[in-house]
């Protein structure tokens, strides 16, 4: 096995990537990063039954949006291809001849009804059918079977899988990097099924022969592979081979702490669980991107779940750079971590402020134009969009909430908030902003604190209570109660605008 740090990222293409697989991803990422080694992404498609159309795409088209390339891949190659397994068919025929050819692996020729009525004995004595040590000799298998009938069989086109033969009478001593030694006995482990009469073979077999040949220097994967440790050391063992390092990081868990996150948790709390949103005949699922999410916040947000820096540090936000020098497997926890929807909500918004209002408005823009294509605008050019994000931005978690948190800037308000419009307008206030409307007209500089100055002054001078003016003119230019500073507003409308959405008002109330 090479010194050079090379780790793979190895999903199966079954459907959206969930985002325990994403941190997966991130994780192995940042470990090849700082180590200057090999990021790898290797699809895992031997299970032809389960394969989906566009999974792998999705997955690659992810690793994109999250700025996590590979080096060496399905699309770009490298000296260690191919990178799909199913296109790596023929390399395993030779390995599982080799087990065979050593006595680590057997032909069983149980059918699947046989193996149900085994399954169902035992459960009725309260018991678990496991097809190992303890019984393999009693079962239709190439260890109870004579050679000539083995071959009879397998000639004739009989179905078979090779099963594993998983030692008797070991204490297998396990290292693992997050978890430390698992000592695990070999009584309690089954024969697992290594290839299929189909000639594909299981995800045990392809995964340790692709490793091996890819010279995968440490395997970061997720806690639901700790129990499929021992058989893949067991392997590494039955080749003569150099086991790599293994990691085996904490599940994800649902925001209220019990059980691994699923689809469901997000689709029931209003969040997503995919980094891209996934459509189906059925059903769109969210993603982040879709959703509005930057992608840094996105991998910042995964880093912080289940690893930190250490020492005491209290530091939440970390740039892709930050990420690298600082990660280390030894400071990923053990433990589940638990997500939490609106901390990623914060992390996004933590994104957001870091933005120039020049980005933001572009982002924005893009908005703009479809909510705007048939209405009357006050202005949509980048420059008064900047001025208006500026005034907003402290607000705002998403691009998005640009428009709700300020909407008037662009469209003239065309109804009223009725609760405010009983309350603030009375039979004196036609008067009054009539009076505002000249006022106003005189005014030569109409910067926020200029006609600020102006208006407090002639209020001061009239003796009319603050509230009596400053309501009502908010109602006629925003529509409701809400927005930013009032003279701020103002000031990006124009005199002329401001002018006429109080005229406006004077009409319709």
């Amino acid at each position: 096995m090479s010194n050079k740090v090379r780790v793979r990222f190895a999903p199966s293409p079954t459907g959206p990537l969930h985002i325990g697989g994403v941190r997966t991803a991130l994780f192995n990422y940042l470990f090849a990063k700082k180590h200057q080694g090999t990021f790898i992404l290797r699809i895992e498609d031997t299970d032809q039954n389960r394969y989906v159309e566009g999974a792998e795409n999705y997955i690659i088209e992810s690793l994109q949006w999250l700025h996590l390339p590979f080096d060496e891949g399905p699309t770009i190659g490298g000296n260690y291809g191919p990178y799909r397994q199913s296109e790596r068919k023929d390399i395993y025929k030779k390995y599982i001849d080799q087990l065979l050819h050593s006595g680590n692996a057997y032909y069983a020729f149980d059918t699947p009804e046989q193996l149900d009525f085994h399954r169902k004995s035992h459960e009725a004595k309260g018991e678990t059918f496991i097809y190992n040590w303890h019984n393999r000799l009693q079962l239709e298998n190439s260890l109870s079977l004579t050679t000539e009938e083995v071959k009879k069989r397998i000639d004739s086109g009989k179905k078979y899988v090779i099963r594993f033969k998983s030692p008797e009478n070991e204490t297998l001593i396990l290292n693992d990097i997050i978890r430390g030694e698992i000592k695990i006995d070999t009584h309690v482990l089954d024969d697992k099924i290594l290839f299929k009469s189909d000639g594909m073979p299981t995800y045990h077999l392809a995964n340790i022969v692709d490793d091996h040949l890819m010279e995968i220097s440490h395997v970061i994967r997720g806690e639901e592979w700790l129990p499929s440790l021992a058989l893949h050391v067991l392997l590494y063992r039955a080749f003569g081979w150099g086991a790599p390092e293994f990691a085996h990081l904490p599940l994800i868990l649902k925001p209220q702490g019990k059980g691994k996150l699923s689809k469901r948790d997000g689709d029931k709390m209003g969040f997503p669980v995919f980094p891209l949103a996934w459509k189906t005949e059925e059903s769109i699922s969210r993603g982040y991107r879709e959703d509005g999410y930057f992608p840094e916040a996105v991998v910042n947000m995964l880093a912080l779940l289940g690893w930190n820096e250490g020492d005491g540090t209290e530091k939440e936000i970390y740039s892709l750079e930050e990420l690298i020098k600082a990660f280390s497997l030894e400071h990923v926890s053990k433990a589940g971590a638990k997500f939490n929807p609106d901390k990623t909500k914060w992390f996004n918004q933590q994104y957001l402020q870091q933005k120039s209002d020049d980005e933001l408005a572009e982002m924005f823009q893009l908005i703009l134009n479809k909510k705007l294509e048939n209405s009357h605008l006050v202005k949509n050019d980048k420059e008064y969009v900047k001025r208006v994000i500026a005034l907003l931005k402290e607000r705002a978690t998403f691009v998005s909430d640009f428009w709700p948190l300020g909407s008037f800037f662009f469209i003239a308000p065309t109804s009223y908030d009725e609760k405010s419009v009983r309350k603030q307008w009375k039979e004196t206030t036609t008067q009054v902003m009539k009076e505002l409307i000249t006022v106003l007209k005189s005014a030569e500089d109409f910067s926020s604190s200029s006609i600020e100055n102006v208006v407090k002054d002639w209020i001061t001078t009239k003796e009319i209570g603050f509230g009596k003016v400053m309501q009502p003119l908010r109602i006629s230019l925003v529509g409701a109660l809400q927005g930013p500073h009032l003279f701020d507003i103002m000031e990006i409308i124009g005199k002329d605008e401001t002018i006429l959405r109080i005229e406006k008002a004077i009409d319709k109330l």
